[in-house]
């Protein structure tokens, strides 16, 4: 308990990354192996990531980013996505909870009929709303493994969708949910932690 408590003091946002630290594929797959445990309706797993390594696309995405330095010196620069559509996908991924007898046929089959047609019901507004609140919720789990595994984040909504959509050739069915830079965080260049409201001005109880 007293790990997750430091983990989460010592996350902040990284306004800038040191130069030239690179992170290899292994080092993100293995925040990627625990950032696919994060909760998703329906355990749709909604959320794809992009991620950027080469510094040529890198430059392409600064320019996106209006020119933001951070972007630059990040060791790759993570696009969070969510998947419109990832309800169509409930066949394939309830078909491992009947192989294992976990469900059986009949269970299946209502399980993928409930979950279709609890989506295609509340129409194109709820599904791109639910994408973006599923990838959310895995893009934060993100931050904290990167953390974890002893890399620095930066959220980040500056940057233009439409152009780094036409530079990665995402299609329409995915939302553009957040621009993520990871790195070593530039820790002389850190500004003290922004104001935080005392729980009383954010929590409600009835």
């Amino acid at each position: 308990m007293t790990q997750f408590i430091d983990l989460v003091n010592k996350r902040r946002s990284a306004g800038n990354f040191l130069d030239n630290i690179p992170i290899t594929k292994e080092e993100l797959n293995e925040i990627f192996e625990l950032v696919k445990l994060a909760p998703s309706a329906f355990n749709l797993q909604h959320t794809k990531y992009f991620v950027v390594i080469d510094s040529e696309l890198k430059e392409k995405m600064r320019k996106a980013a209006n020119g933001q330095y951070k972007v630059k010196s990040s060791s790759a620069v993570i696009l969070v996505l969510g998947d419109r559509n990832s309800f169509y996908e409930a066949p394939k991924i309830y078909e491992g909870l009947k192989m294992l007898g976990i469900i059986n046929k009949q269970e299946y089959d209502h399980l993928v009929s409930d979950t279709i047609s609890f989506y295609e019901s509340r129409g194109q507004e709820f599904q791109k709303e639910d994408a973006i609140r599923n990838a959310s919720l895995s893009a934060m789990l993100f931050m904290l493994a990167a953390k974890e595994k002893g890399w620095d984040t930066c959220p980040m909504i500056g940057f233009d969708p439409k152009a780094v959509k036409e530079l990665l050739n995402i299609d329409d069915e995915h939302e553009v949910v957040m621009m993520i830079t990871i790195g070593k965080e530039k820790v002389e260049s850190r500004k003290p932690r922004g104001y935080r409201k005392p729980v009383s001005e954010f929590v409600s109880y009835f």
